[in-house]
């Protein structure tokens, strides 16, 4: 049998990322909340 390898932090976040540029709907789900955010933060 094989031993899984497993993934540093590193490759999990940007396996991440990998998967959030394609997903347009999450992008901007994320822009979103930081916008709110920022705005919130300005008050």
């Amino acid at each position: 049998m094989r031993k899984n390898k497993k993934k540093t932090f590193e490759e999990l976040v940007l396996e991440n990322k990998q998967q959030l540029l394609k997903d347009q709907e999450a992008l901007d789900r994320i822009e979103e909340r930081w916008e709110q955010r920022m705005l919130k933060k300005l008050d």
